[in-house]
This record gives C-alpha cells, sequence and structure tokens, in this order.
C-alpha cells in the first residue's frame, strides 16, 4: 500500500503515465488532472504530499495554481515543469512559493531525487540542533522566515552586516529542511586563493596540475544531497562566476582534468556582507549570477536593531565559556550590563562573543566588571547620550562601592573581595569616584 498520494497536473497523456509510472516505483500513489479546474477540484477531494504542476495548462498558468495551494494548502510542496532553458520561469515559480523545479525532457534521477526531498518536506525536517537567541520583533520575524525557506528549494541570498549570524541562518534552513541528514558544507569564498577555486568548489583528477596526485572531490561533490552555502560570495573572480552559474543552473559539475560532467544535488546558500546590487552596478559581481542566487533574500538584523536581546546574548555565551573552562558561570556587574546595553557593536553578535571570551578568560574574580569588557571607546553611545549614561553608571557604581565599605566596616581589602575586584581596582574606582576618604 502506497505510503504516499501525488497530485499530477499536466495536460499531456504521456507526461502524466511517465510520471505515474516513477512515483509508482516509489510506493507513491499518483492522482491526475489535465488542468488548474480539475487540480483544485482533487485537492478539495484528498489529502496529498505533494504536487507536481506544468508550467503551461489549458485554464490558465501553472505559477496560479501555485498562488492558490500557498493559500489553502500552504505546507504541500509543490514543484513545477518547466520548458528546458526557461529559468525565468522557473526563477518566478520559486519566488511564487514552489517548493522546486524540474525542466522538460523529464529526467527520471532529478525527478526522483526532488520527490523525496519533497516529501521529506512536506513530513517535516529533522528537529534543529542550533538557535537563534532572542526574542526582539526581528529575531522573532528571522525565526518565522527561517521555517518557511526550510521547506523550499529556493536559492536564498542572506545579506546582512559582518558578525550578525548569517552562518547560522544558513545552517537553520539547512537543519530545519528536507536534506537535514545530509551535509551541510560552508565555504568562504574569500578565503580560497583565486587560482586553487576551481579545484575546491569542483575537484580534480590525478594529474590535472602539478601537485594532483590523486582524484579530489570538489565541495559541490561533498554537498551533493545537502547544502551548500557560499559566504562571502561577492570575492568570487569574474571567470568563477561563469562557472558557478552554469554550475547551479545545469546541476551538473566538471571537475578539472575531467572530460565528463559529474551531476550534482545541492541547494545553494549564499551570502556577503557587502551589497551585492552596487556590484553588479559596478561591473565587477554578474547580473545573471546574482540574478539566479537571489531568488529570495533574508536580511540578518544588525545588533544595534535588537539591542533588548544582548542580555539573553551575554548570559548564552557566558554559559558556553564557562562550560568550556569548566568554571561557574560568572555574573556581570551593574556597570557592565549597562555597557554592554549602551555599546553599539560594530562586529555585531561575534563582537559580543569575542568580548565576553576575552573577559571571562582574563577576569580575576566571579564578577565581570565594566573594565574588563575592554569595550572600544568609539562605539560608545552617540556623544549626546554619553554624559546621562556615564552619570548614571558611575551612580550605580558608587552604590554597589558604597553597600559593600559598609557591609565591612570600611574594611577596603574586605570590600574588594565582597565586590570581586583587586584592591588596587577598589582604590582607584574610589578615587574616580571621590569616596577616598584617607
Amino acid at each position: 500500500m502506497a505510503t504516499h498520494r501525488a497530485l499530477v497536473v499536466d495536460d499531456e497523456p504521456d507526461i502524466r503515465e511517465l510520471l505515474a509510472i516513477t512515483l509508482a516505483r516509489m510506493d507513491i500513489e499518483c492522482t491526475a488532472a489535465a488542468n488548474i479546474a480539475e487540480a483544485k477540484a482533487r485537492l478539495n477531494a484528498q489529502e496529498f504530499g505533494i504536487c507536481l504542476t506544468d508550467m503551461k495548462l489549458p485554464d490558465g498558468n501553472g505559477l496560479d495554481l501555485v498562488a492558490y495551494m500557498q493559500q489553502r494548502y500552504p505546507n504541500l510542496p509543490v514543484a513545477v515543469i518547466t520548458a528546458h532553458g526557461n529559468m525565468e520561469s522557473a526563477i518566478q515559480a520559486l519566488k511564487s512559493g514552489a517548493f522546486d523545479f524540474v525542466n522538460k525532457p523529464l529526467d527520471i534521477n532529478d525527478l526522483r531525487n526532488l520527490v523525496a526531498q519533497a516529501i521529506k518536506a512536506g513530513d517535516g525536517g529533522e528537529p534543529s540542533r542550533k538557535a537563534l537567541i532572542g526574542d526582539s520583533p526581528g529575531v522573532e520575524q528571522l525565526r518565522t522566515t527561517i521555517a518557511k525557506l526550510a521547506r523550499s528549494q529556493a536559492p536564498i541570498y542572506i545579506s546582512g552586516e559582518s558578525g550578525t549570524g548569517k552562518e547560522l541562518v544558513a545552517r537553520l534552513i539547512h537543519e530545519q529542511g528536507p536534506r537535514s541528514g545530509h551535509e551541510f558544507v560552508p565555504v568562504n569564498c574569500g578565503a580560497i586563493p583565486h587560482e586553487l577555486m576551481e579545484s575546491e568548489l569542483f575537484g580534480h583528477t590525478k594529474g590535472s596540475f602539478t601537485g594532483a596526485t590523486t582524484d579530489k572531490p570538489g565541495l559541490f561533490q561533498t554537498a551533493n544531497r545537502g547544502t551548500l552555502f557560499l559566504d562571502e560570495v561577492a570575492d568570487l573572480p569574474l571567470q568563477m562566476q561563469v562557472k558557478l552559474l552554469r554550475a547551479i543552473q545545469e546541476k551538473h559539475i566538471r571537475p578539472v582534468g575531467a572530460t565528463q560532467e559529474i551531476p550534482v544535488d545541492c541547494r545553494i546558500l549564499s551570502a556577503t556582507h557587502k551589497n551585492l546590487a552596487d556590484l553588479v552596478e559596478a561591473g565587477t559581481f554578474r547580473q545573471d549570477l546574482f540574478y539566479r542566487i537571489n531568488v529570495i533574500e533574508v536580511k540578518v538584523p544588525s545588533l544595534r536593531d535588537r539591542a533588548n536581546d544582548i542580555v539573553l546574548l551575554v548570559e548564552h555565551f557566558l554559559a558556553l565559556q564557562s562550560e568550556r573552562l569548566g568554571i561557574a558561570p560568572p555574573t556581570l556587574s551593574d556597570a557592565a550590563r549597562h555597557g554592554l546595553r549602551n555599546y553599539r557593536f560594530p562586529g555585531n553578535v561575534r563582537e559580543l562573543e569575542n568580548v565576553l571570551e576575552r573577559a571571562i578568560t582574563l577576569c580575576e574574580s566571579a564578577v565581570i566588571d565594566i573594565d574588563d569588557l575592554n569595550l572600544d571607546d568609539r562605539a560608545q553611545a552617540a556623544p549626546s547620550d554619553t554624559g546621562e549614561l556615564q552619570s548614571y553608571l558611575d551612580d550605580v557604581e558608587r552604590q554597589r562601592i558604597l553597600q559593600a565599605l559598609e557591609q565591612t566596616r570600611w574594611n577596603k581589602t574586605q570590600a574588594a573581595k565582597l565586590l570581586g575586584i583587586s584592591f588596587r581596582a577598589l582604590r582607584y574606582r574610589l578615587e574616580k569616584l571621590g569616596l577616598d576618604k584617607d
């Protein structure tokens, strides 16, 4: 008995028969419709695990059916069958919400891979092993977007400043999708020497160049059936942009020195902190490649735009670093907490993680103070806010020190221990705040 049911929408009987035979061999029951009206009737009558629809139908466009299903059956993966070489239609289908596309004449292996991925997407992917930290509106929206895009096979372009977590977003899209059981392969395009880039991406054969002593698979092959994440894609040289575009469109690669092409099936996610549209305008990034990888854009907010998440991120990173070091998680002084809250973080989440890693490593007590963070003065609060902020921080620090001194009857050595700072640091703060009675 079939475990899944597919709806096939095509006005050509031969195509419907071919798809029915292929799906039956995958233990998938097939229901056919010759036009959009019939397809809607079938959808209303029973449940399906996948829909395959031709782009051109007698009573309308396949995209109309995609739009209808997005509204009525948003969790049902739909793939569009397009004419060979009509990439514009394929991209439009993906933008409209199609799970993926397949070209005519139909390649049975490609079709089987697509259907298998779509069924997994409909059943739900593996639970994610990572998570976005934060509850700001921007992060909540990002979570929703990731969950939706994980079900698709559309190429995704992830934009955002350096350090915002673009690779984490890419990993979450992979882990929440049907490819989660296969490799996620991140590639920093800016870190590969230009002369080695083709070999790294596509592989090479033995003897293809000096030093090629064995056959070596490329990163496309490593990511086969999984996800290839091209980070800093703007750094690709123009000649590699041409070859990358062909690999993405044809789903075939040719290793350096090889005479035959190799089929590959990997989802492409890409990212850069640069403005790709500006690079296209300047002529340093190909417009056709930009059009192909930027089917759907995901913008990752800067830490400045999600400042309310800083406390949650601090707790998360301190817990991770403490576990790594085998110590109890330290706490933040009020001054340190407010200093982080009002810091502009030009390096975003990555800078916050680095700041805390340095502080927890070098701090001599169980309390991280503002001085332990060593924040860059150039990225502090705006000048108009600085006086008010510093006054507030001084008041907080003064109250904490006075409280410790009163508890220890003004024994500075004991007060320093109570505050978790050195005696020397306490003397400095007493002088700075005008509390030194000696």
